[in-house]
């Protein structure tokens, strides 16, 4: 039935599902977008990531309190970890008794980078296939249907099994083929393409959105080092960091937690040699986005200090929930209870009682004989 509408009542005339399903309704966002007035196509991705950004955030405010939760818990989780020194069953289940108690679901921030991975690999295949070219390695049985495909269709053979896609053709493409259909079989009607796709940007020095930043980039050992990147790399530092638990000696996952905190950066600048450039811009708006709505949240959470540094702007973050057998301050003081019995005549013990306010010090009276 999905397939039905899609090729008729919304004009997609080539549509292979299940992938399509989530695919096709990202790629036309970007280039309904990029159709806008006076948008090129960076305008298109940074607002394309606002709206998936403003889509998602529901769960991102629910996972960022969690995690704030969780900072606040620290002092428990530690008070629990030296009780329970050695007994590693015992420490996790107290812990997981704290985030029951607290409300907190450790596996709630899953949900958000699950629903980011996919968005990530569509936008990586809506990038190139709005550019146009496409890389396809055809194998033996391939080759001649590819062949014929490339002739009807009036598709560009490039090097290195690189192909040169038009925006417009016939859709009926074999499935083996559904990337190398023109662009209009897989846009609904009011999107169509009157031009191919233009993914450099002016205001970017000519940065090409669609291949590997050359613009910002520093040839490095062989490795272009993308400024681009460099700047992902750090925001993505600074959202890690905010809501990352502050280092603990007797919490096993400290080390690993403080290891990823630096890894996923270095990582970052990895794939900016790696992926087009206009994959590491959405990264750059998108974790942008994301520290905003922390620091709204949660304020700097435990961003610092970063390497011995602590701004007088940024306080230290609260100390957390401490479970104390203290009275509150605020608790009113418990009064005598005026209505208790004096103490019996003759009993043993001490003598109970206050001194008469009259009475001066040492001016006790003296008992004995009168000579």
């Amino acid at each position: 039935m999905t397939p039905i509408i899609a090729q008729g009542f919304l004009g997609i005339e080539q549509f292979t599902p299940p992938w399509d399903i989530f695919f096709l309704p990202l790629f036309n966002l970007l280039l309904a977008l990029y159709q806008i007035p006076f948008f090129d196509f960076a305008l298109a991705i940074i607002v394309f990531t606002i709206v998936i950004r403003t889509i998602l955030a529901p769960l991102f405010i629910k996972q960022i309190r969690s995690q704030k939760e969780m900072q606040r818990m620290q002092p428990l989780i530690r008070e629990v970890q030296r009780k329970h020194k050695g007994n590693r069953q015992k420490v996790s289940e107290e812990t997981m008794a704290l985030y029951k108690e607290h409300g907190v679901n450790p596996a709630a921030g899953c949900l958000p980078v699950i629903l980011q991975l996919p968005i990530l690999f569509a936008l990586y295949q809506a990038l190139i296939r709005a550019s146009g070219v496409v890389n396809y390695t055809p194998n033996d049985q391939q080759r001649e249907p590819l062949a014929d495909w490339v002739s009807t269709a009036g598709l560009e053979s490039l090097s290195n099994n690189n192909y040169l896609v038009p925006f417009e053709g016939p859709c009926n493409a074999p499935p083996d083929f559904a990337s190398l259909v023109p662009l209009n079989c897989q846009l609904i009607d009011p999107i169509k393409l009157g031009s191919q796709v233009d993914t450099t940007v002016g205001w970017l020095f000519g940065l090409d959105l669609a291949a590997i930043d050359t613009v910002f980039a520093i040839p490095l050992f062989g490795f272009a080092l993308s400024a681009l990147a460099v700047i992902a790399a750090i925001l993505q530092f600074v959202q890690v960091k905010m809501t990352s638990p502050r280092p603990n000696a007797e919490d096993p996952t400290s080390s690993m937690t403080s290891t990823m905190t630096y890894t996923f950066p270095l990582l970052t600048i990895v794939w900016g040699g790696i992926f087009p450039s206009g994959l590491i811009l959405y990264w750059i708006v998108y974790t942008a986005y994301l520290v905003v709505q922390q620091s709204l949240i949660m304020g700097w959470g435990n961003l610092f200090p970063v390497f011995g540094w602590q701004p007088a702007w940024a306080p230290s973050p609260q100390a957390g929930i401490v479970r104390s057998a203290r009275p509150k301050p605020d608790a009113p003081a418990e009064e005598p209870d005026s209505t208790a019995s004096p103490r019996a005549p003759g009993s043993g013990g001490s003598r109970a009682g206050t001194r008469p306010a009259n009475r001066r010090p040492g001016g006790a009276k003296k008992r004995g004989r009168k000579r």
